[in-house]
């Protein structure tokens, strides 16, 4: 790194936040484009209870972007200047950028779905079953609603399920309901499910088929749901694919530079 005293600090934000990748990601974007002397990413830990002073520090200390993560993507909102229009769809923002110090917030999580699965499919008229019904679901449902995919919900509160589903246009069904999810073209698990036990599954191997594309947002250690569906012939998508695209996109706000793709994936692999 080449930091000056003209960098300018971006970071990301979460409790906890120490098993963050971007930092590696982002900093590797840097350094590929020869710009480490403009930009520098960093992590900080910020409890709940603090981010209305964590923005006012934002602000007297001209932070140039923030990327939010668990629990900040709902609690920065009524602290902020504006918030995009498609963030205030999804209901939650993962990135904020600072233009002469005024905060505007984004939501590039969308684009960390979309764009792995464009690259293997067209989303229209599929049928996709969204597994969870929080913030990551949300923006999953933007994504995949906004390419006119029907959208099937399973959660295990189902009444969550159904408040999304209405939102937009889709079915619900309670977890226990699971079965059905063989019939969908696309899974996509937004849950924590695999990410600190990786053996454990929502989706019973035997409902998984040669036909399908599943895509697990949780990332690190291979989950047991790709590995079950890499068995079944399954065409699958690792949660490493949604940090680095949603990531990309943040790095191009920040930056006004669009993201060096691969060099930021070779870090994370």
């Amino acid at each position: 790194m080449k930091i000056k005293g003209k960098t300018k600090i971006c970071m990301v934000i979460g409790d906890p936040i120490e098993q963050s990748l971007s930092p590696q990601m982002h900093n590797a974007g840097y350094e590929a484009l020869q710009i480490d002397d403009q930009y520098v990413y960093v992590a900080c830990r910020v409890n709940s209870s603090d981010i209305e002073n964590f923005i006012k520090g934002v602000r007297s200390m001209n932070i140039r972007g923030i990327s939010c993560t668990m629990p900040h993507k709902i609690g920065v909102m009524p602290y902020l200047d504006e918030i995009d229009d498609i963030a205030k769809k999804i209901g939650a923002v993962n990135t904020i950028v600072n233009e002469h110090n005024k905060l505007i917030g984004y939501n590039t999580d969308w684009q960390g779905i979309l764009t792995p699965l464009e690259k293997i499919t067209n989303l229209e008229n599929k049928t996709v079953g969204l597994i969870g019904a929080g913030g990551a679901a949300r923006a999953v449902a933007y994504a995949v609603t906004s390419k006119k995919a029907k959208l099937t919900i399973y959660n295990r509160t189902l009444e969550k399920a159904e408040e999304l589903a209405q939102e937009f246009d889709g079915v619900a069904y309670s977890i226990n309901e699971i079965t059905t999810i063989q019939s969908a073209d696309i899974i996509i698990n937004t849950t924590s499910v695999g990410l600190h036990n990786k053996n454990e599954v929502l989706v019973p191997k035997e409902y998984i088929t040669k036909n399908q594309i599943v895509f697990d947002i949780v990332y690190g250690a291979e989950t047991q749901l790709l590995k079950d569906a890499k068995e079944q012939g399954a065409q699958t998508i690792a949660g490493i694919e949604m940090l680095l695209h949603q990531g990309a996109a943040q790095f191009k706000l920040y930056t006004e530079h669009d993201a060096p793709i691969e060099a930021m994936r070779k870090v994370l692999e």
